[in-house]
């Protein structure tokens, strides 16, 4: 038994003596512009970020481009200039996007321009929020979900944005797909346990284009969301000329829940 332990010891010692550190060489890659950015049908100030990415070394911050040239053109040819109000915020005058027109976003940026453009969808309104209790392995978890009509024969596609204590912290997408024309509620699944009464949160309800959600779906993918994360890779951006990032039109819709 002795000889045994003494065995076993020396194992030991002999695996933790084998520890490497590696260091991994990282390239440095060439800065992308990114383009992040909606319209929606609310009468408000419409935004657009400009920024570009930075090497993995860099702290973490928005390095945000200034000097660009931001245009958003309707069908009729007619166009609004955003002006900059901080290093890579540019801001429309106030005014609402009309569902079913279909816009154009132009960003120039050193004589170059990137665009994208989106349709805004018709909107659907969100009609209450409700709480889900679920037992997972014994243990029962609260979430918070969405409640609304999907319209029939039509297909659509809807952004859930929740914010607890004025904190984003869940960005999800959906279809329509096995839903069509039925009462949906559609759980976020961020637990609540930690909540008191009288915390609040707060559900923005987006309903959006096809490409737009590609994008928020192959975003989500590489978070993991809705299963094992996949292959890091860029989301499908609706920018040209290599720029990342999204211009999204779409109609807004907002409900607050209070704990009790």
């Amino acid at each position: 038994m002795n000889n045994f332990k003494i065995k076993v010891i020396l194992a030991a010692m002999l695996f933790s003596s084998c520890e490497k550190v590696i260091d991994l060489k990282l390239d440095n890659a060439e800065p992308v512009v990114v383009i992040d950015g909606g319209l929606s049908d609310q009468n408000e100030n419409q935004v657009i970020k400009v920024s570009k990415t930075y090497n993995f070394t860099e702290p973490n911050k928005f390095n945000g481009v200034t000097g660009a040239k931001v245009v958003l053109t309707r069908p009729n040819g007619s166009t609004i200039n955003y002006n900059e109000i901080a290093p890579g915020i540019y801001q429309s005058a106030k005014f609402r996007g009309v569902t079913g027109v279909r816009y154009a976003l132009d960003v120039t940026i050193d004589g170059k321009i990137y665009s994208a453009a989106s349709t805004m969808p018709g909107k659907v309104m969100l009609d209450s929020l409700s709480f889900r209790q679920f037992n997972f392995f014994g243990k029962i978890n609260t979430y918070v979900a969405v409640n609304y009509q999907d319209p029939v024969e039509v297909q659509n596609q809807y952004r859930y944005i929740l914010k607890v204590k004025g904190k984003v912290e869940d960005d999800m997408v959906s279809e329509d797909r096995f839903n069509n024309g039925n009462s949906v509620s559609d759980v976020i699944f961020y637990k609540l346990d930690d909540l008191v009464s009288g915390d609040s949160l707060h559900v923005e309800f987006q309903c959006i284009d096809r490409n737009v959600y590609r994008y928020f779906y192959s975003l989500g993918q590489n978070a993991g969301n809705g299963g094992p994360p996949v292959s890091p890779a860029n989301p499908v951006s609706n920018f040209n000329n290599g720029a990342l990032g999204v211009f999204n039109a779409y109609t807004s819709s907002k409900r607050t829940a209070v704990i009790k």
